[in-house]
């Protein structure tokens, strides 16, 4: 599987040597961490950051024309992170299932397939066609594959995001109950004045993630033509 800058990739850190981190990246060779990438503002002990064989999850910023990848920590965000572990976590159980299917010989195929792709997206694929799949594996041992990780619970995704609505309007309170009162697909609690908590589930991250960002970019709109203050907590 070819990696491109912008990658957000499961790293395994080997070696810390003087101001330079050294990775394993998942399947995909080695990788290096320079100070500044680590962490924003003045790093006093690398160690409270990264600790050999200790994985962590790395933004691509290069990669040489000898292959060198340049590897920058600092630069992944809360939401790239909890999506790549979880489709870690994942993955670890279709190989399982792979092992159980096919036994020894699923090894070799599991390798077949991440030459070509990652071994979560090729079976997340699988399960909307299962063509490549059958190619490699056969239509008997694809379709009992299938049946496992179509029936595994899938564990939601969960997003926060704190908001504060105001306004010096006399029945002020009551519109903005209103207001909030029309959110569908959302949880809302009060946190304290004018400070509101919006929380959603959905399939999977990026899901939940741009659910998020419709019903908070409407809530934005009806709110001011209401004549409410609106703002976003940012993380």
């Amino acid at each position: 599987m070819e990696l491109e800058v912008g990658d957000v990739v499961l790293c395994t850190v080997n070696e810390i040597a003087g101001t330079i981190v050294f990775v394993k990246i998942e399947g995909n060779g080695q990788g290096s961490i320079i100070t500044s990438e680590i962490a924003p503002g003045r790093i006093r002990n690398l160690r409270d950051y990264v600790v050999p064989k200790k994985k962590i999850v790395c933004k691509i910023l290069r990669i040489s024309q000898n292959g060198n990848i340049d590897l920058s920590l600092r630069r992944v965000t809360q939401k790239e992170k909890k999506e790549v572990l979880e489709q870690y976590k994942q993955e670890k159980s279709y190989k399982s299932v792979l092992k159980s299917i096919l036994g020894e010989k699923s090894e070799k195929i599991i390798q077949e397939i991440e030459t070509k792709q990652r071994l979560f997206d090729f079976l997340e694929e699988a399960k909307e066609d299962s063509k490549d799949l059958e190619k490699i594996i056969g239509k008997t041992d694809t379709k009992k594959v299938l049946e496992i990780i179509q029936t595994q619970k899938q564990k939601t995704a969960v997003l926060k995001k704190e908001i504060n609505l105001t306004t010096k309007i006399s029945n002020g309170l009551k519109l903005i109950k209103e207001l909030l009162g029309d959110l569908k697909e959302v949880e809302i609690k009060y946190i304290s004045a004018g400070r509101y908590s919006i929380k959603i589930e959905a399939e999977d991250i990026k899901t939940a993630d741009n659910k998020l960002k419709e019903i908070l970019k409407d809530l934005e709109e009806k709110a001011k033509k209401q004549g409410f203050e609106f703002s976003m907590k940012e993380k």
